[in-house]
């Protein structure tokens, strides 16, 4: 209660305002990563009207609508007062409906139909349906990890991401379905119950579950090898050949092989799908590493993000799995530029006028082609209709920067009848995950003192130096190998650290000349060359 004073014909009057101010706590996101807002309401006995200010969008403006709907649903009124909602700090940019639950509890709590003082260590997010139902938000992984963070006892959610946000050890998390159940929490009358946790064992049990594996592929031995090598090394890889040689069956069986995500990266990735809101309602832990495989009618925005609404695009999703890209040279060329500054940094940089926004993507390049338009150039026994111009043009829609960062280049035959009629056993995708693990170890322990740095792939110039140990012999097969093949110096940091995957998977601590040799071979494709 604020008196005020007015002379008024010599008499001293005394005019009572009513004004009350509530604040709840929401969070907007910013990338991965969520800022904690401040939802000021205060309702007045002075006036009639309803404003939010504090920079929200147009989704956020409308939530007067929606609260007023809900409300009168539960047979409820919104203030006939002069009320302002002011969203902290007004510098972020408020989108979406999911300011709906803080804002509209705010105001139940400026207008005393609920306490005031329940929800001050809450953090509450939520879109209301018309008649009160709460429906789900994007990001709620990262909202529970910064209010967890910033002290907050709990954090109240749609009922459809508790179990997400209780992936958040060590933070109270509330689902609700409906605004009532809210009410009537903070009413006293009865309490919702905390959201338990999916236990870490269900994580480990599904990572080493797949649909396919590695044994359902006859014959291809060296293209099975080209892929463990990528596996163990963290190395990208093009899969060059003709249309029914399996170029995609190999690709789509290359997660099999990979090793299991640590628990660290998989609330890394989760926490990307989150923010996409392309998680599942069930709220679980991503265990297996993404595979992700756009057509190649994606635009750029798409691929590396973006949009009105900033959200991450294909190569974030692929963060720590694989980036699938099929029929590369189908792409555009626009597209596929883009990729360039992400595959080095390891992040995409998404530049705005009034914000810059970062989002992970570190990515494993899995890419397959054909030779030539018609797809039949350099086939063992069909014909290739395609002149060398054409050849080559179709090749060239790869830019030569592109091709330099991918590691290897694995020319795929087509498969013979004799091993196609096989009867006996591949060798199965666990056998090999087990050699790309123990490879992992090594590189794990010689990468130690390197913060963001786990495989061969991410070696710096001066670690190749202390790390990449070569005799003469092959020293001399790879300057032979540059000066003949015309390759680039990108081409031969790429040779290096392939090599030393090679060492790695034979548990050799120098680079020898069947090691480099074997490394070589995966240029071979580079365009100056092949083919020709």
């Amino acid at each position: 209660m604020i008196p005020a004073t007015a002379l008024v014909a010599g008499v001293l009057l005394t005019i009572a305002y009513i004004h009350m101010i509530v604040k709840t706590f929401g969070s907007a996101l910013q990338g991965v990563h969520a800022i904690t807002i401040t939802i000021e309401v205060n309702v007045s006995s002075q006036g009639n009207k309803f404003y939010i200010v504090g920079l929200p969008d147009n989704a956020v403006k409308e939530s007067e609508q929606r609260i007023t709907s809900a409300l009168q649903h539960l047979g409820m009124k919104m203030p006939r007062t002069r009320t302002v909602v002011n969203l902290a700090p007004a510098a972020i940019k408020k989108a979406g409906a999911a300011y709906d639950l803080p804002i509209a509890i705010g105001i139940l709590g400026a207008s005393e139909h609920i306490p005031a003082d329940l929800f001050s260590g809450i953090v509450m997010m939520g879109e209301l349906s018309l008649d009160g139902t709460l429906l789900p938000v994007r990001g709620a992984l990262s909202m529970a990890m910064q209010a967890k963070t910033e002290g907050f006892s709990g954090i109240m959610l749609p009922q459809q991401n508790a179990q997400e946000a209780a992936l958040v050890a060590g933070i109270a998390v509330y689902g609700a379905g409906h605004l009532t159940d809210i009410i009537q929490h903070f009413a006293g009358n009865a309490s919702l119950v905390p959201v338990s946790s999916i236990s870490n064992n269900s994580f480990i049990s599904e990572q080493l579950f797949y649909d396919v594996d590695f044994n359902e592929v006859k014959g291809q031995q060296h293209i099975k090898r080209a892929l463990e090598i990528a596996a163990a090394g963290g190395h990208n890889a093009i899969l060059i050949g003709p249309p029914g040689a399996g170029k995609t069956m190999l690709a789509k069986r290359f997660p099999t092989i990979l090793p299991p995500m640590q628990l660290e990266e998989a609330l890394d990735t989760t926490r990307i799908y989150s923010v996409a809101g392309k998680l599942s309602h069930q709220g679980a832990l991503i265990s297996r590493r993404p595979f992700r495989a756009p057509h190649h009618g994606i635009s750029d925005a798409a691929l590396v993000g973006g949009g009105s609404t900033i959200l991450p695009g294909e190569i974030s999703l692929a963060h720590n799995g694989v980036l699938f890209l099929d029929e590369l040279p189908e792409f555009k060329r626009a597209v596929l530029e883009v990729m360039r500054q992400p595959m080095e940094e390891r992040t995409v940089t998404i530049a705005r006028a009034r914000q810059t926004i970062e989002f992970p993507a570190n990515f494993m390049l899995l890419a397959s082609m054909n030779p030539c338009p018609c797809g039949y150039f350099n086939h063992p026994e069909k014909k290739c209709s395609c002149s060398p111009g054409m050849v080559y043009k179709y090749l060239n829609r790869i830019s030569g920067p592109l091709m330099d960062r991918i590691d290897l280049h694995v020319e795929v035959t087509p498969v013979t009848y004799v091993a196609l009629s096989d009867p006996g056993e591949s060798e199965s995708s666990t056998v090999i995950r087990n050699r790309v693990i123990a490879s992992r170890e090594i590189q794990a322990n010689r990468f130690k003192g390197f913060p963001g740095i786990s495989c061969n792939a991410r070696m710096t110039a001066a670690m190749m130096k202390t790390y990449c140990i070569t005799d003469d012999s092959s020293r001399e097969l790879l300057r032979t190998a540059m000066k003949r093949l015309q390759l680039s110096a990108r081409a031969y940091d790429r040779i290096m650290k392939v090599s030393r995957t090679i060492a790695d998977l034979e548990g050799s601590a120098y680079i020898t000349t069947a090691h480099m040799a074997e490394a070589i071979q995966y240029r071979s494709l580079d365009r100056q060359t092949w083919g020709f």
